[in-house]
């Protein structure tokens, strides 16, 4: 047996996952604070960086890491297919047998990959990272953000963690989980990282200012985030059309009680704005569900046209290796996968 056969099966190994869209100016601080963590925490470790079609300079950074370190991999999408796509494909192409997703912007502190680690090692599979504090975050983000959770938990038939995020580890058996059975086109991933079973836990982290840059989720990104993860989740907005029906059935008999009992005992005629505001109330009621079920079946489209979930063009600083899960020697196939 080789050498480096004999040190892959003698030690447990980590495939760390990060998402680049655009980072150009925070690369160079994550990879030197993570490096040093890594090659400190008595793991084995491979750095997978994931271009998610950036437009800066971002792709040339990580080149220099790869030539510096044969421990980076780096898989080049051939356009933006999204963060989720990204951490994906970085789950797809990990050898480890613990798998930690993060950002590069550095508002996933390096520091707390020992303490995941040391949840490995006490034998947990899947570890959520549950952000306490996070600067950058003004009023009303935080005030959304605890909105979202309480909204998909009441919808959902799961329970979620408040203020989980894209940071989170996995083990190499939930790992295979998610490369095949878990391959919608519209997903959440967080969200089937914490549904999916196995032995799991929490830990907390400050979310740091980030150290360059600027948040790629804008409002309407992560208002179509917030609507993809409920529809993943919960059909209740589907009987919405069954509930709101009931309710302004109810509404309009009450209404037509008190039209009744106006004129009767009042001789009071129905008003002209009363009649208004009921038909605008209804329709709007009507709107909203048929929007509801729109949405649903723009998901069901998305799916049936099963197309790829990324495409890669190219994976750089790919060699063959040693497979710790099988024994054998291999190389990965260049492409996308579905």
């Amino acid at each position: 047996m080789n050498v480096k056969k004999e040190k892959c099966l003698k030690e447990n190994r980590v495939s760390l996952v990060v998402s680049v869209y655009n980072e150009e100016l925070s690369l160079e601080a994550f990879y030197d604070c993570t490096q040093k963590v890594l090659a400190d925490c008595g793991w084995d470790y491979e750095i997978i960086f994931v271009n998610d079609g950036s437009e800066d300079g971002s792709l040339a950074v990580m080149k220099s890491f790869a030539k510096k370190n044969s421990r980076v991999k780096i898989i080049d999408f051939s356009r933006n297919f999204g963060h989720e796509a990204a951490m994906i494909a970085g789950i797809d192409y990990a050898t480890g047998n613990g798998i930690i997703c993060m950002d590069a912007d550095l508002q996933h502190p390096p520091e707390a990959i020992p303490d995941i680690l040391a949840k490995f090692e006490e034998g947990y599979e899947v570890v959520s990272m549950i952000r306490v504090k996070n600067e950058d975050a003004g009023f009303i983000k935080r005030i959304t953000s605890r909105a979202f959770y309480k909204v998909l938990n009441m919808l959902s038939p799961v329970k979620f963690e408040n203020n989980s995020s894209d940071f989170f580890a996995l083990s190499d058996k939930v790992a295979d989980v998610l490369r095949n059975h878990y391959r919608e086109r519209v997903r959440y991933l967080r969200g089937y990282v914490q549904s999916i079973g196995f032995r799991k836990t929490t830990l907390d982290f400050e979310a740091g200012p980030r150290k360059a840059g600027e948040s790629k989720y804008d409002l309407k990104k992560l208002l179509i985030f917030s609507v993809n993860a409920i529809c993943s989740f919960s059909d209740l907005p589907l009987k919405l059309g069954i509930y709101s029906g009931c309710a302004v059935g109810l509404l309009g008999i009450i209404l037509m009680i008190y039209t009744i009992v106006n004129k009767i005992f009042f001789d009071v005629p129905g008003g002209y704005s009363t009649i208004i505001v009921a038909l605008c109330f209804m329709f709007a009621v009507t709107l909203f569900v048929i929007g509801i079920i729109g949405e649903y079946i723009s998901i069901l489209f998305a799916e049936t046209k099963d197309r790829p979930i990324y495409i890669v063009r190219d994976v750089i600083k790919e060699e063959e290796e040693y497979d710790c899960k099988t024994g054998d020697s291999k190389s990965r196939e260049q492409g996308g996968k579905a």
